[in-house]
């Protein structure tokens, strides 16, 4: 009897007064660890709650604060931890067993698998399934020049981009979930890293990327179904033994009107198949689209799931490039849409735009065709007599669930009375749906898509009044269906996938810009989007959008880019760890990059430098792909070469543009810029078009002790690419209302830019360039990137003129990368140049203001290129130019089709030169040396931002006339 009571005193935790010396002595030793344990994130520091100790079963449980359960662990860190417990336990104590507890589980379990030896791996949380076979892959590019096979080939991988705009049910208009702060909010911000970023990067991985809302940005969509006629064609062509029959099941109509509540466009049609019997003969469908504009469109397909469907249905995309090959696995995924990829088309109905189903495959059975859509469009579901009038891609997943036929209750689960709950539950319910079936989702009924993870990027709302990083956070859930996901395998899977993320995404910033970044904690809550899912799901709120330090990154394409590989590089080390397989992470963008015209055969030699990842060992290329265009076609499907240079024949009085990516068994690069050469029938002369245009960044930024933000109207930055990520220009810059969401917040921007597309910098630049050039009979041309001039991996002597572009190119201090205009060693090849005797035509916004730093470089552009700096302008009427007998128009507003400069500068000749172009102020806007030994024409406006290509063509062929005399 005195026993029990003794082992029931004991067994009391540490808050009771019955305590023993030893648990006292022991509890206080503890709380001093604690006070001084190195925490690994930005929680609060960890406290001992409570202590149990267990004389019995000689077992003693520690259990720290909440916060201690956010931290990452990883085996030396715990072992440490143990070793240093230990030594605190009173002598007879030191066999006992210790148990540090957090999130409800001992922290080596915590631990995960990825860091941990083969053996002591938690196998009940990986993957209890087989790796999906080629086969049974939901689409697959097969023109594509290589299969990743230690990337995420044969993975299906669900990426959500937060939220997007929904109908608000008690006020009955349309709205965002954040408020409008520092030029964006949320429902915009995150898709500038997951579509033009992440997505990209998974696909190149091998990945099927599934996203519950739109992934494509054009504003146009055109439909092509065999039970709608419009100007687009539907044809169906049979052969003598095999035709086209209607499936007695229903499928896709387009009514070409917003769709209501309740409404499934994929209940209301119908739908065809043929046989695949190779007896049966030869039948294919074509799908003709009127394209309203030319440019770049998703395209989507969509199909039945019959008994007898193959898993090799062959689709050929025709486009501007040539065509591309798919095959699609129609036993799963019927009655949606189904993503193809994004291509080039031109305008109208013509031969470089087309879809084809063939029904050729090796297996005996059927292919099923049903509606083709080309574009994201605008959103066309009707909610209480209105559409959200924006492009689909900026609408919640809610629309995009009901657009894509799911049923009802997946997208609606509140039955229409609730749309941001719907919109929130439509995410995971989407992924749920369409895995359905599934070796991942096997128990619930859905179109057996085996999605293997889902990932959400949001941003959070979080202040730090003293200019600090918020950070990331990582969210996942466990305490759901028992712990156990929709395979069976542990929940806690889903705590591994954060924690690698979280833990890429602090390595890789703080490595790469040479800065701290703060990884916050990992939460065990319940949410909707990582509690709903059948697969290992997270949440990371890559950054605050209420902070204006979190914004001076999260507007820099560079920053994108490294957060969305990190990103990346966790799935990935996650997926491979789930699958007990060895893994390679893709390379990253050559650089060094030339073509080079052969002086006696029509070939070009193309050049470039490999670029290792130093974060990364497995991330070497093993080869590149050059990609091909011809004259104002789209790029070809590509070509693998071993080396890192390769020649090409050429076709006279033809452009020829090129972009090369790296690959290894992990995937494909990011592309190079484009570069382009041009062979003239009857040779005169030859010029170097440099591309020195390489600056990526966000607006201007202004940051006083009074003011913070950003100045949208006066510098909007230069996208990678494009973006879409803007609302508005900043209204409020008081620093004093930081922290607040409303309308009177420090960050408070306008909606004026909503749902606009902004052009970037596509990198594409000596394309337009080169093209004016071709104007002039005569004049051949290759191309260059600037670092492949400055470190003489080319020399310009068999070239009679350089046309350096430098665009927006400058050294700017908010800017997270060097951007010189002209780096000394660009001075010294352009000084050798002209020595010799070479002309040089320079055109760019800061070609003055940046070379107005030091001594040296003044002396270079007045000594050398014949001009100095006078003022930059930066007001938007400063849109015209005149000279040469021409009146220039010189876009200052932002749109669509080409970046516009955010400055134009105004320069002054010098020597002997003299002014060609004047802004309407009168100010120099341009300057030509007529000298002896060498010519030069400058501009203080991007060459390429004229607004016309015939005013273009006029001022690049005064300027090779002005070159030959």
């Amino acid at each position: 009897m005195k026993w029990t009571c003794l082992l029931s005193v004991l067994m009391l935790t540490s808050t009771l007064a019955a305590q023993t010396p030893e648990e006292k002595d022991l509890e206080l030793k503890l709380k001093d660890y604690f006070r001084s344990y190195p925490v690994t994130a930005n929680v609060a520091q960890p406290a001992v709650q409570k202590l149990e100790t267990d004389v019995r079963e000689k077992e003693i449980t520690i259990y720290p604060s909440e916060s201690f359960a956010y931290l990452p662990f990883r085996p030396e860190e715990v072992d440490r931890l143990y070793d240093d417990i230990r030594r605190m336990l009173p002598k007879k104590w030191r066999r006992f067993r210790i148990r540090v507890m957090a999130d409800g589980q001992d922290i080596r379990n915590l631990i995960p698998n990825h860091f941990r030896e083969r053996k002591a791996k938690d196998k009940e949380r990986l993957t209890p399934y087989r790796k999906t076979k080629e086969e049974e892959i939901w689409t697959r590019n097969i023109s594509r020049a290589f299969t990743p096979d230690k990337g995420l080939y044969g993975n299906h991988i669900s990426v959500a981009q937060s939220h997007g705009r929904y109908f608000k049910n008690d006020k009955w208009a349309w709205s965002w979930q954040r408020p409008y702060l520092f030029c964006t909010t949320e429902d915009l911000f995150t898709q500038s890293f997951v579509v033009p970023f992440l997505i990209p990067m998974l696909e190149n991985a091998g990945a099927c990327v599934y996203t519950p809302r739109e992934r494509d940005k054009q504003r146009n969509e055109v439909i092509i179904d065999n039970d709608v006629q419009s100007s687009s064609l539907y044809v169906e062509q049979n052969s003598r033994k095999s035709n086209w029959k209607t499936t007695e099941f229903p499928g896709f109509n387009w009514n070409n009107y917003a769709y209501t509540e309740g409404i499934n466009p994929f209940e209301t049609g119908t739908a065809r198949y043929a046989s695949t019997e190779k007896k049966s003969g030869k039948a294919f469908i074509e799908w003709i689209p009127d394209i309203p504009e030319e440019g770049k469109y998703a395209v989507y397909v969509s199909y039945q799931s019959l008994p007898q469907s193959v898993t090799d249905a062959r689709y050929t995309v025709w486009h501007k490039g040539g065509y591309t090959e798919f095959k699609v696995n129609q036993r799963i995924g019927g009655g949606t849409w189904v993503y193809l990829g994004t291509f080039e088309f031109a305008q109208g109905i013509n031969q470089h735009g087309m879809v084809l189903l063939s029904n050729q495959s090796s297996q005996k059975g059927v292919v099923s065709a049903d509606g083709v859509r080309i574009g994201g469009g605008m959103g066309n579901i009707n909610r209480n007599g209105s559409t959200s009038g924006l492009p689909r891609y900026l609408e919640g997943a809610r629309y995009t669930a009901q657009w894509s036929g799911m049923p009802y209750e997946v997208y609606s689960s509140r039955k229409g009375t609730n749309d941001y709950a719907d919109d929130i539950n439509a995410r995971g319910m989407s992924i749920n749906y369409l895995s359905g079936g599934s070796k991942s989702n096997p128990h619930q009924d859905g179109l057996r898509v085996p999605i293997d993870l889902s990932v959400a990027i949001h941003s959070d709302a979080g202040y730090k009044a003293d200019d600090g990083i918020v950070g990331t956070l990582g969210i996942y859930t466990t305490n759901h269906n028992e712990g156990k996901l929709g395979a069976g395998h542990s929940r806690y899977a889903s705590r591994d996938l954060a924690d690698l993320i979280l833990t890429q995404v602090k390595n890789d910033v703080e490595k790469s810009f040479q800065t701290s970044w703060s990884r916050r904690g990992m939460w065990n809550r319940n949410y909707s989007e990582t509690r709903l899912p059948a697969t290992p799901s997270v949440i990371i709120e890559l950054l605050a959008h209420q902070n204006f330090a979190d914004l001076c990154w999260g507007h820099d394409p560079n920053f994108k880019f490294i957060a969305s590989r990190a990103i990346y590089k966790g799935i990935l080390k996650f997926q491979a760890g789930q699958e007990q397989r060895d893994y390679v992470i893709q390379p990253l963008p050559v650089s060094h990059f030339a073509t080079h015209l052969d002086t006696r055969k029509d070939k070009v030699t193309l050049s470039w430098n490999g670029t290792s990842d130093p974060e990364e060992p497995t991330a070497e290329p093993d080869g590149y792909i050059v990609y091909t265009r011809t004259g104002d076609g789209g790029f070809d499907n590509g070509v693998r070469v071993k080396e890192n240079t390769v020649q090409l024949d050429i076709t006279p009085g033809i452009i020829y543009s090129y972009k090369v990516t790296a690959y290894n068994e992990g995937g494909e690069s990011f592309p190079s810029e484009v570069l382009c050469a041009y062979k003239a029938p009857q040779e005169k002369k030859r010029a170097l078009i440099v591309n020195g245009f390489d600056r990526l960044c966000g607006p201007a930024v202004l940051n006083t002790d009074k003011q913070a933000g950003f100045l949208l109207s006066e510098d909007p930055g230069i996208p990678y690419m494009y973006s879409t990520s803007f609302c508005g220009p900043q209204l409020n810059f008081d620093r004093r209302q930081g922290g607040k969401e409303g309308e009177g917040s420090l960050g408070f921007s306008s909606d004026a830019w909503e749902g606009i597309e902004i052009a970037g910098n596509t990198f594409d630049y000596p394309y337009i360039h080169g093209k004016a050039m071709q104007t002039m009979p005569g004049i051949s041309f290759a191309s260059c990137s600037d670092e492949a001039l400055e470190d003489e991996n080319l020399l310009p002597d068999t070239y009679q003129m350089i046309d350096y572009i430098l665009g927006m190119e400058k050294e700017a201090p908010s800017d997270h990368r060097y951007y010189k205009t002209f780096s000394s060693a660009m001075q010294r090849i352009l000084t050798v140049f002209c020595k010799i005797g070479g002309d040089v035509l320079v055109s760019g916004s800061y070609i003055g203001s940046d070379m107005n730093t030091t001594e040296g470089n003044r002396n270079f552009i007045r000594d050398v290129l014949k001009y100095d700096y006078r003022s930059t302008l930066t007001d938007k009427e400063t849109n015209t130019a005149d000279g040469l007998k021409l009146h220039l128009n010189i876009p200052r507003l932002p749109n669509n089709r080409q970046y516009v400069p955010a400055a134009v500068e105004s320069l002054t000749p010098t020597g002997d030169a003299f002014t060609v172009f004047t802004y309407p102020t009168g100010e120099s806007a341009g300057t030509a040396y007529p000298g002896k030994t060498y010519q030069t024409f400058v501009m203080g406006f991007p060459f390429e931002c004229i607004d016309s290509e015939m005013q273009r063509n006029a001022v690049m062929k005064s300027i090779l006339h002005f070159f030959e005399q």
